[in-house]
Parts: C-alpha cells; structure tokens; sequence
C-alpha cells in the first residue's frame, strides 16, 4: 500500500550537522510576549511540544544582544524549545525591531555597527546552545530595501545601479554570521522573491546562489502563492540550500503538495499554529478532524498585534484547543 501523502511531512531531513525530526517549521511570528520571559518561554515550549521539526523565535533586534540578551537569558527558550523535540533558530532583526529607516538614511557607519552587532548575536546564541540564526531579509524591512532598485536611492558601492550593489549589504552579513558561527549553527535567510515590479525571480535567483556560496544553509521564501502552495519557492530547490516555504499551508494536503511537487524542502505553517499548537502531532497521528482551524479572522491574532498585546486566537478553547502563553 503506498504511503499517505502526509507521511512527507514528517520526514526527518538534515541540514549541515543538525537533523530536523520532520519537514514542518514554525515560522519566526511576531507574539508580542518577551522570549526571556516566563510567558514568552512559555509560548515556545507549548508550540515545540506540538511536533515541528524547527520552531523559529520571532524578529528579535540585534542590538538587544549584549543587553537584556545575554547566553544566560537566552539559553531558557532554548532549553525550552529543545524540551519540546524541536530545533531552534531565531530571526534577526538588523535594527531594533519595530523601526524601518529609509536605505539613504542608513550611514557606512550604521553598517559597520549592524555587522558588528550581528557577530555579537551569534556568539551569544552559540553560547546559548541555539541551532540556527536568520537574518531578516523580506518584507519590505531595512535588508530588503538595500535590495529593492524602488527602495534602495544611494549612490555608492550599495547603490541600486547594479545587483551586485543590491546584494551587498545582506551577503556581509550572512559571511559574517558564517564566521562567526563555523560549522556549530544553521544560517537561514529570509527573503522575499518577487517585489512587485521592483525586482523578480531571477534577481532573486541569483541572490540565492551568492547567499549559499557566503554560508547560507536555509532560504526561507516569503510568501507564495494561495494557487500553487510553494510555487515562489521552487526556483530555489536544487541551487545548495534547503528551502522554506510558507502561505495558506494549514491544510495538510497543500503541504504535502509543495512538498512532493519538489517545490520545497520544508514547510512553514504559521497562524494554524497560533490556532492548535497540536497540529502537527495530529496529522501525523491521523487525528485532522480534531485540528482546531484558523478562520482567518485576523481579529487576535493581527488585532492584537496592532495594539501590542499578546496574540491569541478566537479558537482557543474550540474542541480541544488551548491557549497558550497566557
């Protein structure tokens, strides 16, 4: 009997000297709750214990490393992730986080310093036994507009007038992580492939292939498409890196889909996880009629995000599903 489609799900993979337990991330969400905190370590633990394979930490600003950051504070969340069976990784953020300076406003002096405070972040999470680190690279946010030609208005040597300008920025970065991390952490990149008309598959394409050769071990393409899960991730199989991909995944199928299309190696399944921690443990069971389901109504979740509250969901409680961190 050939095997369920789901069962690619939950395929162990590994990645340089770290094996991921299945196929299933939790993406970096932002939750508004301090991950040094009983209820932010809390948070993560609780989604850990539900069966990813790598639960990233949300957007975490590199200049809070070396302040209220430090191998001691960090290593808790860590600890607690592990606990759950998964392995950790955490974004980083090139500013505090919160705040996106125009590329102009960004001085020589800005970069060094960001470069600089990203080595420190490394050196932190390696002491704090982290698995991975990502530099944020998508969205629009500061990294993402050195690379957009309709953001980027400098006239030096990160100028929009050539990519190899365009890139420049993110590829120090990632060298320097790599660096300083050697071969005892993951490097992810986050990065968004097509920017309206700003810039479009093949930049990013051949983005990719720099990144990968400067020590990127993860892409993590955000977002693709509601039509074709993965699609804007599947130019990225193949070229040296695993690939994440993310959007409307929470029905298991659509997974398994861009999974088995080879659109991507791993799959990221956001709000479904803010709805039922559980759901990875219940489709590997055969449990999918008790999936407590996200409806989209964005009432908790972004609303409260917009006010700066905890996020939490409209379903918590629902046939079996549980809040979480409070």
């Amino acid at each position: 009997m050939p095997a369920h489609p789901d069962s690619l799900l939950f395929q162990p993979l590994t990645v340089r000297n770290r094996t991921l337990r299945n196929r299933i991330v939790m993406p970096p969400m932002v939750s508004v709750r301090d991950i040094t905190k009983p209820d932010g370590i809390e948070w993560y633990e609780r989604h850990a214990a539900g069966g990813p394979g790598l639960v990233i930490i949300e957007a975490t600003g590199v200049p809070r490393f070396g302040d209220d950051i430090r191998p001691e504070t960090l290593r808790t969340v860590v600890d607690a992730i592990h606990r759950g069976g998964a392995l950790a990784a955490i974004q980083l953020f090139p500013i505090k986080f919160g705040l996106n300076p125009s590329v102009a406003d960004t001085t020589k002096a800005d970069i060094r310093r960001i470069i600089k405070e990203y080595k420190t972040a490394v050196e932190i999470c390696l002491e704090a036994g982290m698995d991975g680190v990502e530099p944020h690279g998508a969205h629009g946010y500061l990294l993402n507009r050195f690379f957009s030609p309709a953001d980027n208005l400098r006239t030096d040597n990160y100028s929009a007038t050539s990519l190899e300008n365009r890139m420049r920025f993110g590829l120090e970065i990632v060298r320097a992580v790599r660096k300083t991390a050697g071969d005892r952490m993951l490097v992810l990149y986050r990065h968004t492939p097509v920017k309206d008309d700003s810039y479009g598959i093949e930049d990013s394409v051949a983005f990719a292939r720099e990144l990968i050769k400067a020590g990127v071990d993860i892409l993590d393409v955000s977002p693709s498409s509601k039509d074709a899960p993965g699609d804007q991730a599947a130019p990225f199989v193949g070229l040296g890196a695993a690939v994440i991909t993310v959007w409307c995944l929470d029905e298991p199928g659509r997974a398994a889909e861009a999974l088995g299309e080879k659109r991507a190696d791993l799959v990221a399944i956001g709000r479904a996880l803010i709805a039922d921690p559980d759901w990875p443990e219940k489709v590997r069971t055969g449990k999918r009629d008790t999936i407590v389901r996200c409806t989209r109504c964005n009432l908790e979740c972004f609303g409260n995000l917009k006010k700066g509250t905890p996020i939490s969901c409209t379903q918590w409680g629902k046939s079996g599903g549980k809040a979480v961190g409070g």
